[in-house]
């Protein structure tokens, strides 16, 4: 069973990858998700996604802002079975001023909803930020659960801890799979893979990245960035640090934990986001520089031979902005083994789904409790 695969708000192809490497065979039938179409407004992030995920057929990545695109358009490359859509975190990110559906980005996810009740997929797959659940009151992601269920889904919502499912990172992300509903299929998470996480230090030296690696040119730093990492220890930030006055950093109110922090080389990486300036650029636990885009890149487990177009900063705003390919590929995993009915071991989704109140029309929801906080994509 081949599932054509359509994605919208597509980055440079973490969710595709995950898709391409997820395949199966049960009862002499192979499974597996093969990309139809995708769809992105930035044009470097299109170029990276048509050179890795489909090189043979570049027109099925269509530029365009998905508010001017017509479905129509995506229908006429080929009909789908599967969808994703990582849609736009900036308004429910806690770094941030979560907007939720009163920003710019917030309301984009509805983008979503019309594609599902358009083209009908067999199943979808949602991603976006663990903030997504505190915005507008958690208002917001009451209405996302509801309309995705009313567009005829049976949805598991969950939060994953993509540590714990081998990706050397602290990258918490919520995944709704929606199976549709007249399948009569259930989805179950998949349990994590690991009881002790990737550490960076493992993924960035074994083996050593080679020097000539695509998108490994090193961030110039000055000479005073230089002075303050010489007193950030592996772990520390600019602010947690004992340094000099002159090398401190003037900031009043809120004192972000990622500024100029580096690594700690025997634990996961701290979440890799879109940024770069400020001393958000990710720190190498010894050698007193920013992570290379390489190995970033590798933190957010995409191969060395994943070519990522562009400028530097756009490259870096690309991986960070990106699902990691191995944590994506387990969850389509577990999607094609309910399909084609093999057990595998789950886990109680940490989002449950309470009754439905009628009388203020929306889908209430239970979070199991949270104590951390998330950071931007």
């Amino acid at each position: 069973m081949d599932f054509k695969f359509g994605e919208l708000f597509c980055g440079p192809g973490g969710l595709a990858l995950g898709a391409k490497l997820a395949r199966l065979k049960a009862g002499g039938q192979l499974y597996s998700i093969d990309h139809a179409w995708s769809t992105d407004y930035d044009k470097d992030t299109c170029a990276t996604y048509r050179h890795n995920i489909c090189p043979d057929n570049p027109k099925s990545v269509v530029c365009s802002d998905i508010r001017k695109l017509n479905f129509k358009k995506l229908k006429k490359i080929s009909e789908i079975d599967a969808l994703a859509f990582g849609f736009p975190c900036n308004d429910y990110s806690v770094v941030g001023e979560q907007r939720g559906m009163d920003g710019i980005y917030g309301p984009l996810y509805s983008f979503g909803v019309e594609a599902l009740k358009f083209f009908q997929p067999k199943f979808f797959l949602a991603e976006n930020v663990g903030g997504l659940r505190n915005a507008n009151d958690g208002k917001s992601f009451d209405t996302i659960l509801y309309e995705l269920k009313q567009a005829g889904y049976v949805i598991t919502p969950h939060l994953y801890k993509f540590e714990q499912y081998g990706v050397p990172q602290a990258r918490h992300r919520i995944i709704i799979i929606g199976i549709r509903n007249d399948l009569k299929i259930n989805f179950y998470v998949p349990a994590p893979t690991h009881t002790s996480p990737v550490t960076c230090r493992k993924v960035l030296e074994n083996p050593p990245i080679p020097e000539d690696a695509p998108n490994n040119e090193l961030t110039k730093q000055s000479q005073q960035v230089i002075e303050r990492l010489k007193y950030i220890k592996p772990g520390e930030n600019a602010f947690t640090a004992v340094m000099p006055d002159d090398l401190r950093l003037n900031v009043r109110g809120a004192k972000i934990s990622q500024i100029y922090k580096r690594l700690d080389p025997n634990k996961p990486a701290y979440t890799i986001t879109g940024s770069g300036g400020g001393g958000t650029h990710v720190y190498h636990w010894k050698e007193n520089r920013a992570l290379t885009n390489r190995e970033r890149a590798r933190l957010q487990t995409f191969p060395d031979s994943f070519i990522f177009s562009g400028s530097k900063e756009s490259v870096r705003k690309q991986i960070g902005m990106a699902v990691p390919p191995l944590g994506t590929k387990i969850i389509f995993e577990a999607i094609l083994k309910n399909f084609a009915g093999i057990d595998y071991p789950k886990i109680e989704s940490n989002i449950k789904n309470s009754v439905y109140d009628s009388r203020i029309n929306t889908y209430q929801m239970v979070l199991f409790e949270e104590q951390e906080e998330y950071v931007a994509c």
